[in-house]
């Protein structure tokens, strides 16, 4: 029982869940912010929506991973690494897993239409989809390639607050962009950081990441620009209409993008690195800068 529910967990992907239900807040939040009288039963359908379509691809994604290539290792789940290269026995759980996600992916979209989701919300409702399905599925599999880690920051961090806003209005806003291009380019640093405790396995089984495309010293030099830029990008931001009232708090996060570029530097220098703590760092800049730009636009 306690193994099939270890393996539920860790099928599922919590901290991913999570981070789905943060944004999918921030863009209802920006929607608030603007004067819009926030229809709830979007709110909680669009919720579970997301949600339901994040565990479908999930699911799939566990499925349709070759077992030689072990999963994707974060701070709040570790791989065994004993068990890597091993089949896993429980492929058919996460098929039916799946399945039945998509179904009620497929049975919430259709009450959402029927409550009055618009069009552009619905177009943003394919993306995402169409986002999950190339991301886990074959034959294109982008998991597998290298750039499925920016398929996923541009899907949790860019789509999902984008539905959100669409759902409430019916369109998209400049602060929809502004506010959620910095936390693609922070989640994507979050995903580099995800990838280097498996380099050497990564490179001596062909497998592809980006760490594995860019090369570990480019990744790494990468990792510190996106941070600092998209800072940048939120200050600058300030200087063309998003309001100070949001902006300054969401900068109060600097602070531990910094700690995180000061601990990448020290491993680039030969330091011997903690993944544990660099990861939960790296979670740590992604959501605290998220959640201090949601906190804002729905208290404001």
């Amino acid at each position: 029982m306690w193994h099939a529910l270890w393996l539920f967990i860790r099928f599922s992907r919590p901290l991913a869940l999570l981070g789905g239900m943060l944004t999918f807040a921030l863009g209802t939040g920006i929607a608030r912010y603007l004067g819009i009288t926030l229809n709830w039963h979007l709110y909680f359908l669009g919720q579970l929506w997301t949600t339901s379509l994040q565990l479908f691809a999930h699911y799939f994604g566990e499925y349709f991973r070759p077992p030689a290539i072990p999963a994707r290792n974060t701070p709040f789940l570790r791989q065994n690494s004993t068990q890597a290269g091993k089949k896993v026995p429980q492929r058919e759980a996460a098929l039916w897993g799946g399945l039945v996600m998509l179904t009620a992916a497929a049975s919430l979209a259709v009450m959402l239409r029927a409550a009055g989701a618009n069009s552009t919300a619905l177009l943003v409702m394919f993306l995402i989809f169409a986002a999950g399905l190339v991301y886990t599925v074959p034959p294109m599999r982008l998991a597998e390639t290298g750039y499925g880690e920016l398929v996923l920051s541009v899907t949790v961090a860019g789509l999902i607050p984008a539905l959100a806003f669409a759902l409430q209005t019916g369109e998209l806003h400049r602060l929809v962009v502004m506010s959620t291009f910095p936390l693609i380019l922070l989640c994507i640093a979050m995903y580099i950081v995800f990838d280097l405790p498996a380099y050497a396995n990564n490179l001596k089984h062909e497998q592809l990441t980006l760490l594995t495309r860019l090369g570990w010293q480019r990744a790494m030099t990468l990792h510190n620009l996106l941070i600092l830029t998209a800072y940048i990008l939120l200050a600058m931001a300030m200087r063309f209409g998003f309001p100070p009232s949001i902006g300054l708090p969401a900068l109060l996060a600097l602070p531990l993008g910094l700690l995180q570029i000061w601990y990448m530097t020290r491993i680039a220098a030969g330091a011997k690195p903690n993944w544990a703590i660099l990861g939960w760092v790296a979670v740590a800049v992604c959501a605290a800068t998220a959640y201090l730009l949601t906190f804002s636009f729905w208290t404001k």
